[in-house]
């Protein structure tokens, strides 16, 4: 019989031609074969026949030859327990390695076919769809136009055969021209139908593995048929193709199978170090009895940490679960420190861990290290949970002992009433209980004293819980105890904790207020304690213990651990309360001492802030005051220390400073006065304190100044420091300055002079001073605070009280640890239409001139109803100057708030106020001045001296004059 190309079967490779087997066996009789049986026939053959049947065959011979070298060893002889575990091993690899030769054989030849479909498809299609085939195959002579094609299209593909046929099988091409013009075999109907397949074709002339498409012409139609396949023998000899190396593998594969079942048999038998049946058995004896009946906890532990085995005991006292070997310790839900105890691999002896509601005895030691391993550790665990009871007690004792502890550090950082009530709710919780709420008398809220009596009233201060939402009513609210039986009404009563362990049972608690106790039972709250708070034999309020997760109500020992640490809360608060107390004095006298309104002038504009410093009031202060010639005093200061101290100090310093400042001094020699005033005050205090036998001295440990004086009419600015930070300079286009002046010692500390600079300021300035609590605190220095009032000062179009609000908000602190001063004044000049001067010359008949002078300007200014008061001074002023006096004698009229008359000449000399005799000649001129002026005074200069008065300037009432008033005779009159 022919194959599909006319070739005799059996070429191209088929058995009958291939070389004999190589351990030289006729074909088809080799050591797979069964003797007496053709190749394929009798009872050895299987689902693989063929040269692959051979070949497997032969295979599994070459393989049994070392089984009984290997069965002929000592060691694995069959009665040895290694050998019989060699012996299985290499059954289960053998049956192994054979299934798994044979299922790749199958995969291999059904891959084979599945790629002869794809590849008949794929020629089949590509030709049906080639361009001209439907124009062929209407050709008078299609075999002669398509035999050539075919081939041609057969050879590149690689298929065996490409017949062109007609739409009822009829063929016009084959690679056998023999075919050409007979029916191929078949059902073509499908693709006659137009539909494209592949098939596995058995029959004449050979099985093939074959596809058939549909030719259709342009419009559609099916006009032929293209057929391309593979013969079935030829797919089977790509699949002999790779059995060498196929067989090989499953050689190799057998061979190491084979071989690490020995090491495996010889390291088995190296382990069980040659005992018999009976010495196993005596072992298994062993280990069930260690796994099972011993009352004590036995754990083997690797050196990586995993558990190897864990027997009966150590399974029920450390509560494993069933899938515990092989895992890390760390992973079996042990309590932390006993899993790092067995993690570790240290030696222990008798050290107790808690597991659950037991405490256990552990001791642990390392294993002898075997054949070169990492030695692990053998742990023993032993039931100690009749000390459970003493043990727990021991920790309850030494947790409260920390809790108490802990509150001591906690509760009182901060001397506030209400943020030492949280410190107390803050502890508390969860350690000692899930809820905790403090709440205090009004009165010491204020900081003031609690008064006695039933207290029925309080205010919630704070609140703590293990959660945000809470059934207890918030802080601020009003709590009242209004049922005597209640909790916190019997605590208050007895002046002792009141213990309620069961909330549901509380039937006072529950009359106070019915809905909203349902809604706390609701919620979960079983148990409360309540504690009064105590200090001094004095309530100052109540805290309440409540919980609602913890199971556990409270008992009696957690009774008198809340009435201790209540009564540590109540001494914090306690003194929180008197520190309130004495704080608000302080503030009261600092703002007493301190100028509520600050005065309406012409030269300037100003704005203030004062704050007190939430630790304790300081020494700040500050003023305005007015000076003669429409001038302004501007003052900061700073007093060293806090409280009432500190507060009075500043206002002795205050008042020394308004008095020096009316005698009109520089302000260098202001600061020297006041220096030496300190240290006299010092001086006279210390000297009472030694007497008094007082430790604590009520002296001033030192103060810093700042005193500026402006002139609105030259707008000079004459500033003194003694010690205290210089002011800045604001210019009209927001440019800030800080003029560099020369800085004292503060007031106290030297007794070394001060200087003082003269600043000409631009129209418009603005002059900012401030104590240095504003710049600097614990988080920020000097020059960082510098920098942001120069940020905020230099914002344009603010008013002097804008302009502080901005500072403030830049540079406030939350709680400010010094006080803060600040002073913004905006400086006004006055118009020189307001002013007038004149030049007097030293002779008496001069002075006539100037007062006429004066009256005429007094008149254009709208002043004529203080024009006979104003020439009398004048006149005085005057003709004493020319007569005490020397050149150059000046006078001014300034025309502000009030009429200024200022007489200046070059003599230094003071006049003073005297009454005068009858018989006196002199001494009236300078008493009718007091007497028509509302102010009058002397002030030196540099060059000599300064007599003033002012008048107003409308005509107030005025002292009964003389009948008759001789202007030209007071003139004549003496000092």
């Amino acid at each position: 019989m022919t194959g599909r190309f006319g070739l005799p079967r059996g070429s191209e490779g088929a058995p009958e031609d291939r070389p004999p087997p190589e351990d030289g066996s006729p074909p088809g009789t080799g050591p797979g074969h069964a003797p007496g049986h053709a190749p394929g026939t009798g009872p050895a053959q299987g689902p693989v026949s063929g040269p692959g049947r051979s070949r497997l065959r032969r295979l599994a011979h070459r393989l049994t030859r070392p089984f009984s070298r290997l069965f002929s060893h000592p060691s694995l002889g069959a009665r040895s327990v290694a050998g019989q575990v060699f012996a299985l091993q290499a059954v289960l690899v053998l049956v192994l390695i054979t299934a798994a030769a044979s299922a790749l054989f199958f995969q291999a030849r059904y891959d084979s076919q599945r790629d002869a479909r794809n590849r008949s498809l794929a020629a089949a299609e590509a030709f049906a769809h080639a361009p001209g085939l439907p124009s062929a195959l209407e050709s008078r002579d299609p075999t002669a136009v398509l035999q050539p094609l075919a081939e041609g299209a057969r050879r590149a593909s690689g298929v065996d055969f490409i017949a062109v046929m007609t739409t009822d099988g009829i063929r016009y091409t084959d690679s056998r021209p023999e075919l050409i013009g007979q029916r191929a075999t078949g059902d073509l109907s499908r693709a006659a139908a137009g539909q494209a397949f592949t098939e596995t074709f058995q029959g004449k002339p050979s099985d093939v593995v074959r596809a058939v498409v549909p030719v259709r012409d342009s419009a559609g139609a099916v006009v032929g048929l293209v057929a391309t396949g593979i013969e079935v023998e030829n797919v089977g000899d790509v699949v002999e193709g790779q059995l060498p190396l196929l067989l090989g593998a499953a050689t190799g594969a057998l061979i190491l199978g084979t071989g690490g079942a020995a090491l495996v048999s010889r390291r088995l038998r190296r382990q069980t170090r040659g005992l018999g049946e009976a010495e196993m058995t005596r072992m298994n004896e062993h280990h069930e009895a260690v796994l099972h009946a011993v009352r004590e906890g036995v754990l083997i532990i690797d050196a990586e940490g995993r558990l190897l085995l864990a027997n009966d005991e150590a399974r029920r006292l450390l509560d494993l679960p069933a899938d515990a070997e092989l895992r890390h310790v760390r992973d079996l839900g042990l309590d932390p420190t006993t899993a790092a105890l067995l993690a570790s691999g240290r030696a222990a002896t008798d050290e107790v861990h808690r597991a659950g509601d037991r405490l256990l005895a552990v001791n642990v030691r390392p294993t002898k290290p075997y054949g070169g391993r990492p030695t692990g550790t053998v742990t023993t665990l032993r039931d100690s949970t009749e000390l459970a009871a003493l043990s727990g007690r021991a920790a309850v004792a030494r947790d409260r002992l920390q809790l108490l502890y802990d509150a001591g550090v906690r509760i009182g950082t901060t001397l506030d009433v209400v943020r030492t009530a949280e410190e107390l709710s803050e502890v508390a919780v969860p350690r000692f209980a899930d809820f905790v709420t403090v709440e205090l008398l009004e009165p010491v809220l204020r900081g003031e004293e609690p008064g006695g009596g039933t207290h029925t009233e309080m205010r919630r201060a704070a609140i703590s819980g293990i959660r945000v939402d809470s059934p207890l009513q918030p802080v601020g609210d009003v709590i009242r105890f209004v049922v005597a039986t209640a909790p916190m009404a019997t605590a208050l009563d007895a002046g002792r904790a009141v213990l309620a362990a069961d909330l549901n049972a509380a039937f006072g608690w529950r009359a106070q207020d019915h809905d909203g106790t349902r809604v706390a039972l609701d919620y979960g709250l079983h148990s409360l304690i309540s504690v009064p708070l105590q200090a001094r034999g004095v309530v100052l309020g109540m805290a309440n213990f409540w919980r609602a997760d913890t199971p556990e109500p409270f008992d009696e020992e957690d009774l008198s651990f809340a009435e201790e640490l209540a009564a540590r809360a109540a001494v914090s608060i306690d003194n929180a309360r008197r520190f309130t107390r004495e704080h608000a004095v302080a503030v009261t006298l600092q703002r007493s001492l301190l100028p509520r309104v600050l005065p309406d002038l012409s030269a300037v504009d100003v704005a203030f802030r004062y704050l007190p410093a939430k630790a304790g009031v300081g020494g700040d202060w500050f003023d305005v005051i007015p000076l003669a010639g429409a001038r302004v005093a501007l003052v900061v200061g700073d007093v060293v220390g806090h409280g009432v101290h500190a507060a009075a100090t500043m206002g002795r310093l205050r008042t020394a400073v308004h008095n020096f400042s009316t005698l009109d001094m520089p302000p260098d020699e202001l600061l020297g006065h006041l220096d030496e005033l300190i240290d006299r005050i010092d001086q006279d205090e210390s000297s009472a304190d030694e007497d008094s036998g007082e430790g604590e001295s009520s002296s001033v440990t030192g103060a810093t100044c700042l005193y500026a004086v402006y002139d609105p009419v030259s707008g000079r600015c004459a500033v003194a420091s003694a010690g205290h930070p210089g002011p800045a300079l604001v210019g009209a286009d927001g440019r800030v300055e800080y003029p560099e002046l020369p800085i004292g010692l503060p007031l106290g500390v030297g007794g070394m002079p001060f200087e003082a600079v003269e600043l000409q300021l631009p129209e418009a300035s603005r002059l900012v001073l401030f104590t240095d609590g504003l710049l600097e605190d614990r988080d920020r220095d000097f020059d960082t605070g510098l920098d942001l009032l120069t940020e905020a000062l230099s914002r344009p179009d603010r008013s002097p009280d804008q302009a502080c609000s901005d500072v403030l908000s830049a540079l406030l602190f939350p709680a400010p640890s010094d006080d803060i001063a600040l002073l913004i004044a905006d400086t006004r000049r006055l118009p020189a239409e307001q002013i007038a001067e004149w030049e007097v010359l030293p002779d008496p008949s001069d002075v006539s001139r100037v007062r006429r002078a004066g009256s005429a300007q007094l008149t254009s200014w709208g002043l004529g109803d203080v024009t006979f008061t104003a020439e009398l001074i004048l006149s005085e002023l005057i003709t004493n100057a020319i007569r005490y006096g020397t050149p150059p004698i000046r006078v001014r009229l300034l025309r502000d708030r009030t009429l200024i008359c200022e007489i200046s000449d070059g003599s230094s000399t003071s006049p003073h106020l005297r009454y005068a005799a009858t018989t006196d000649e002199g001494g009236r001129g300078l008493f009718l001045v007091a007497q028509y002026a509302e102010r009058w005074g002397t002030r030196y200069t540099d060059r000599g001296k300064v007599i003033w008065a002012e008048l107003p300037l409308t005509g107030a009432a005025e002292p009964a004059p003389p009948a008759v008033v001789d202007l030209e005779a007071l003139e004549d009159l003496a000092w």
